[in-house]
């Protein structure tokens, strides 16, 4: 009996193995099936009518933001110039106010003292002359022999002289350029040959 019992434990135990086997088998049967990607249908007509009408809007909004972006800056570069025009001469007015002030100071003076009044016009010269540094300004001084240049002198005059001809001979008034351009060409006497 103990042979038959033996026989029997052993083909239950394969039994057993074979039934756990099966159950396992047909579980991972059902989780591959879940776990498989769809097969995917092409898209249809009305799909890719959709999808184009949508890249198409995107791209008319793409369009539309960028008009506006350049005529943003377009508007705000305007602006700017319109700025830099409306305040170009204000670094020179800043540089000026001191000038101002000394001539009012001057003016005020009942003092009557001559060399208090030649000392404030002193000081005013040369805080115009920082406002003029400080703005690029340069004098055009020729001195006496100096050839004629018409681009910043001009001739007011022309007057017998042992000078070479065409000759600066003497200064009526100081030119003036503002970085390399003539503001006032200076006004000058040249020579000519004597008669």
């Amino acid at each position: 009996m103990s042979e038959q019992t033996q026989q029997q434990n052993s083909e239950e135990a394969v039994e057993n193995v074979e039934t756990v086997e099966t159950v396992e088998a047909a579980e991972t049967a059902e989780n591959g099936a879940g776990e498989q990607e769809p097969v995917s249908a092409e898209p249809t007509y009305e799909d890719l009518q959709a999808r184009i009408a949508e890249l198409e809007a995107q791209l008319k909004d793409e369009q539309l933001r960028a008009l506006a972006n350049e005529q943003n800056l377009r508007r705000r570069h305007q602006q700017e110039i319109a700025d830099t025009h409306k305040f170009a001469g204000q670094k020179f007015a800043v540089e000026m106010l001191p000038v101002k002030d000394y001539l009012e100071m001057a003016l005020l003076d009942q003092s009557g003292n001559f060399d208090a009044l030649k000392m404030g016009v002193q000081m005013t010269l040369n805080e115009l002359q920082k406002a003029f540094d400080a703005t690029q300004i340069k004098e055009i001084n020729p001195k006496a022999g100096d050839k004629l240049n018409p681009n910043i002198h001009q001739a007011m005059q022309a007057v017998a002289s042992e000078q070479e001809p065409n000759t600066v001979v003497g200064v009526m008034k100081k030119g003036y350029t503002l970085s390399d351009r003539v503001l006032r060409p200076a006004m000058v006497t040249v020579a000519q040959k004597e008669a």
